[in-house]
């Protein structure tokens, strides 16, 4: 395992770019026959725009759905971040009554302070059908780890993930990457959920316990990978290979792409192998997470 455990990503996201020209300009000279009804024609821009009507239907900003990827919840991920000492006098730990008494008696709470808060309560502050079983402790996301410290020295199987960005495969993917003793996953920062939230929860607590690193560039990293005596197998579908016949008990780095593009052709590029899983049953494909655990089975197999 990396010589670093202990770790959590940090948050990333894009931001609306200003002066978007996208947008619908009412009053535009373009096929225009003259002032826009609305107000007068200044340029394309109306300053005085007629007041929309209000709405009790219409939809509004979820402040749960905003703070999402500053929360962990459900019992097994919450008590993984409490236990990692990164996390060490930071956060807010929330939890029903009978969590609360839990915590205690167990003494799993390792100096964080609990309070206590009602059910109804907890659910209004997570995502609407959170699974919170009575806690969630809301935290700062904390800074990944470097890639060479997940790689030096070359041994065992690194997880790279190209461009998945549904939280609940991932989050299964580091569940079974844990699972089969990977030494950690390595991400694209700008397409890369956050792991918290959902993610953290569908990885039942192995976001906290497995290093992630969050690369610029694949490909770059790929380079970096190889230089350190790395493997790179990519999975693909339609490769004449097999997965059994690719591994070998060299360092290996699986890398596995979204399910829609699969690998992109770059990060392929930089791969020593393409391989497929084989599907005698005659069906068209796995799901990503469990193509990931049939993947990472191979793999510790041949390491032997």
């Amino acid at each position: 395992m990396s010589r670093n455990p202990e770790r959590n990503d940090r948050k990333s996201g894009k931001k609306p770019a200003f002066g978007d020209k996208s947008t619908a300009r009412p009053g535009g000279r373009a096929g225009s026959k003259g002032p826009s009804q609305d107000g007068p024609d200044r340029g394309g821009w109306n300053p005085n725009p007629k007041a929309k009507a209000f709405s009790d239907s219409a939809p509004r900003p979820s402040r749960a759905k905003a703070d999402a990827d500053n929360f962990v919840w459900g019992r097994h991920p919450v008590l993984a971040a409490l236990a990692n000492p990164a996390r060490k006098g930071m956060g807010r730990l929330l939890a029903t009554a009978d969590r609360a008494a839990e915590l205690e008696r167990d003494k799993l709470a390792h100096g964080h302070r609990i309070e206590i808060i009602e059910v109804q309560a907890l659910d209004r502050m997570l995502p609407p059908g959170a699974v919170h079983q009575g806690l969630a402790f809301k935290v700062q996301p904390l800074e990944g780890v470097a890639l060479e410290d997940i790689a030096d020295a070359a041994s065992g199987v690194i997880v790279m993930l190209d461009q998945l960005t549904d939280p609940q495969n991932v989050g299964a993917i580091f569940r079974s990457a844990l699972a089969f003793g990977a030494r950690g996953i390595v991400v694209q920062d700008r397409h890369s959920p956050a792991l918290a939230g959902a993610l953290a929860k569908a990885s039942a607590g192995a976001t906290e316990r497995l290093p992630c690193a969050r690369v610029t560039n694949l490909s770059r990293a790929l380079e970096t990978l190889a230089d350190l005596g790395w493997r790179a197998v990519g999975l693909d579908g339609a490769a004449e290979l097999t997965l059994d016949q690719a591994l070998d008990g060299r360092p290996t780095v699986l890398v596995m792409g979204s399910e829609g593009d699969g690998v992109r052709r770059l990060v392929a590029e930089h791969c020593d192998v393409m391989a497929r899983i084989p599907m005698p049953g005659g069906f068209e494909s796995l799901n990503v997470s469990n193509a990931a655990a049939v993947a990472l089975y191979e793999a510790s197999r041949k390491q032997g």
